[in-house]
Parts: C-alpha cells; structure tokens; sequence
C-alpha cells in the first residue's frame, strides 16, 4: 500500500480539493463496470489542468509510484480497474472536462479528456455538427477514455472507429513531458505517428489529456427502421440491398438475435417489439440525410424495405413514425447489455470476424459452445457492417453464484470462444480493448512478432512500467 508520505508529495501539487482520500469515495472507482475485476487505491488524483498532469506523472516517475488513467470508468475490460495490492493510485481526468473550442468553419472540436460524449454531442448540436459516435455509455463515458480503447459504437460503418474521428492529441509522456498534438494537420511526415500510437493504447503509454476531434453536419432528417429476418446470412443479403438503395447515407445496421431481444422486453420498463412478427433475427437500420434532398430518407427506407419484402428477404418491417418513436428502437440496441446483466451470470465477448463470415460464426459457433457447454444459452448481436459481433454465454438456468460459475468455467469457455474467433480470421478484441481481461488470451494467441513489438513499445514508452500497470500488454509467462 502508498503510505501518507506518498499522498502528501501529490498534494502538494493538487491541493486538497484535487485529491480524495476518504475510502467511500474511492470505493465506486475500485471496480469495473461489469464488477469482475476488483483493486485497491490509497487516493484518487483529480487534475483540473494538463500542466498539474504532468507534473503529478513527473513525480509518480521519480518516486516509482504507478498510475491508473480513469475517465468514466465505463471499461469492458477491466481496464481502468487499479490492482489489487494497493500499488497504483488512480489519475482521474474527469475534472479536465472542458470543451476548449468548437467551430463550424472547419468541423472540429478541442475537447479535454474529461469531456462526457453525451455533452460533446450537445455541444455539437449548438453549432448545427455532431460528432459521429455513439453508444450505450455516451452519459458517463469519456472522450480520454473513448480515445485510449479506440472505442467504435453504432456509427463505425459509415464515419469510422475513433481513430478515423481524431485529428490530434495532447498528452502527458511517462516522464511528465506533454505532447502538444493538438494541431489537426491533414499532411504530417515526420516520423512515427504519436497520435495513433496513443490512441487504443488504454493509458500504458501517457496520459491523453486533450484531442482534436471531427465533427459533420447536423442530421436534416433521419429514418429508422426495424425489420424482422430469418438468418444473420439474410440479414446480410439485407445490408447489401439497403447499400444499393441507399449508397452511403446508410449510418447504422445493427442484427440482433431474438433472445437478445427478449431480454430487454423483459427487464426494460416501457420496451416493445416494433414489428408484430417475432423473428429469429432483428435488424435496427438508420438512413440520414445532412441536407434537405429529395426523396426524404423515410420515403428511401420504406422503398427499400419493400422491395426487400417483396425478394422474401425481409419478413416484417416497421419505420418509426416519429422521433420518440426512433428513440424507442434505439433504446432496444442500447439496452442490451443491461438486459444482458439483468437476465443473470454470462461471459460476454467483443469480437471481429470478416464481414462475409461473420453470419456463420453468429449461428455456428452459438451452436458449438452449447454443445461444448451442455445447459448454457449463447447468442450474439452486433454491428453487422463492420464484422463486430457481441457473442454471450449465458449460465445454466438457475444459477445464482455468478462468479463461482466463470470461476469453474470461464478459462474454457474463453479459450473456446477466441479460439472459433481467430479460426475465423477475426480478432479478440474489436472495439473494448484488452485491458486485463483479455490480457493472457492476448498472449497465448499473438503471433511473436505481435507480442515483441508490443512489448518494445510499451518499454521504449514507458521503462518504469508505471502506467496503468498490468493491463493490455501480456506478461511474458502469457505468450
């Protein structure tokens, strides 16, 4: 444990208003999102300002003490979790939660790492821009945070992960030198490329403390639809047809199996099915238009609907009459997870796999972890456009000791379900990061090259290891 000696040293550069110190306060920043991963910390650091960073990261360097970035605390992974023996003290960046500069005349924002995603997207509004990304945790998630998991949501098939929506980056090196990346320079040839070594990094190689962010105008008028398909394969056949359609005003294309579905009906107060029809299969679909052209993005949607009912390719359909109405679909996506963790213990992997396979994996290897698994229930939903698949395995009915259940089956089911992933060509991790969680899968699956690579970073970086220790970067009896 950090004895008082230690917290001192960085009062002195905080005052007592940027530290916390009182256990209960600290306690609800000690585990993760999904309470798997637990840690101890003696004090939270709470800078208002990149320069109290920098000097907090200088000290933490020269007394050998670790630091663990935090934003929203909204990780899948385990990632902003300190360990477990009191080593670490949390660096909390949600004071630094200024939006520096927003403009209009050249699309971007400067926003610090503290910055919520939800009062980015207001402030965007303001100016009649938006900033193209989103997803279930926009009202505590950060843009530090964001930007450190490479964060993706439901608008990657049109605009992009968060690495193609961030132009520069300011941050705070492991020795306390900050990095003034700010500029969002279209042409930059000098060298490795900081800014993208930064970004899903998860906080082991500095600080972000601000980025440059791009914003696009304003949506002029939206449709969102719901349609009901037999397979994940018809659900692909669906995107395509919607892509011929629609050309590349098509902003979301979510499928999600039926009993992913049913979860939210039952744990979500107020949800319903849009269609009348319960399919095996479900597909949320957004059309946006940023001007006002003609045919309107609802006459588009309903036109292509049609004529996919009309292939067989669709069973039923619904677009939302209103934007309430919208809101509600959406609330269905987004809701999810929390359904997930409300119906009862599952292991609940984030994943890629080439967009052509992925309606096989999404049907195959459900079935194959059922039988490897007899009494468990597995399903997916995800961001079909893209290959990034949200595969659960869900514990037997009647389990009440979640943690004993992954504790007794958790390493195989990992090992089953990543091993299906990389047969299929795909990736471990396709938008949470690796965090601690998948830390070791990491490692038994990378390729030497990977590994040495990452490890040559990590240590060109950061030698001490002082940031965000454990996380990201296999240990060397991990691969």
């Amino acid at each position: 444990m950090i004895g008082q000696d230690i917290i001192d040293q960085f009062r002195l550069i905080l005052g007592d208003k940027g530290i916390v110190t009182d256990a209960s306060d600290i306690a609800p920043w000690l585990t993760d999102w999904r309470g798997r991963f637990h840690g101890q910390a003696a004090a939270i650091l709470q800078p208002d300002s990149t320069e109290q960073v920098a000097k907090l990261v200088a000290l933490a360097a020269q007394i050998g003490v670790p630091l663990v970035p935090q934003g929203g605390n909204t990780s899948m992974v385990g990632g902003a979790t300190p360990p477990p023996d009191g080593s670490a003290l949390i660096l909390s960046l949600r004071r630094m939660n200024r939006i520096r500069s927003i403009r209009a005349d050249d699309n971007l924002a400067i926003c610090e790492a503290g910055v919520i995603l939800a009062n980015l997207h207001d402030a965007a509004d303001q100016i009649t821009r938006r900033f193209p990304l989103s997803l279930g945790a926009k009202g505590s998630a950060t843009i530090g945070g964001l930007i450190s998991t490479n964060a993706g949501g439901t608008q990657v098939l049109r605009h992009g992960t968060m690495r193609a929506l961030v132009d520069g980056i300011e941050a705070v090196l492991p020795d306390g030198s900050i990095f003034d990346g700010l500029d969002a320079l279209k042409k930059d040839n000098r060298g490795y490329d900081i800014r993208q070594l930064l970004i899903g990094a998860e906080g082991t190689l500095g600080v972000i403390t601000a980025a440059s962010v791009r914003l696009v105008p304003a949506i002029a008028a939206r449709a969102v639809g719901w349609a009901g398909v037999r397979t994940p394969t018809d659900a692909l056949t669906l995107l395509r047809h919607a892509e011929s359609h629609l050309g590349d005003s098509v902003e979301a294309f979510e499928v999600i199996a039926d009993d992913g579905l049913g979860h939210v009906l039952s744990h979500i107060p107020g949800a319903r099915c849009p269609i009348q029809t319960r399919t095996a299969w479900h597909v949320l679909i957004e059309v946006d238009h940023d001007s006002d052209r003609q045919p309107g993005p609802v006459e588009r949607l309903e036109m292509a609907l049609a004529d996919a009912l009309a292939q067989g390719i669709v069973v039923d359909a619904a677009i939302a009459a209103n934007e309430a109405q919208a809101d509600a679909f959406w609330r269905i996506r987004e809701s999810l997870s929390e359904a997930e963790r409300a119906q009862g213990p599952a292991l609940q992997y984030d994943v890629s796999v080439p967009v052509a396979r992925m309606p096989a994996f999404m049907t195959d290897a459900a079935a194959a972890a059922m039988r490897a698994f007899p009494g468990t229930t597995a399903s997916s939903f995800g961001h079909l456009g893209d290959g990034n698949v949200h595969f659960h395995v869900r514990a037997p009915a009647g389990t009440t000791d979640g943690p004993a259940w992954i504790a007794a089956q958790g390493g195989a089911i990992n090992a089953f379900v990543h091993d299906a992933v990389v047969a299929a060509g795909g990736s471990i991790s396709a938008e949470h990061g690796i965090g601690q969680m998948k830390r070791a899968e990491l490692g038994r699956l990378s390729s030497p090259a990977r590994l040495t690579a990452l490890r040559a970073i990590k240590a060109a970086f950061d030698p001490q290891g002082i940031m965000n220790p454990d996380k990201l970067i296999p240990r060397p009896d991990e691969g």
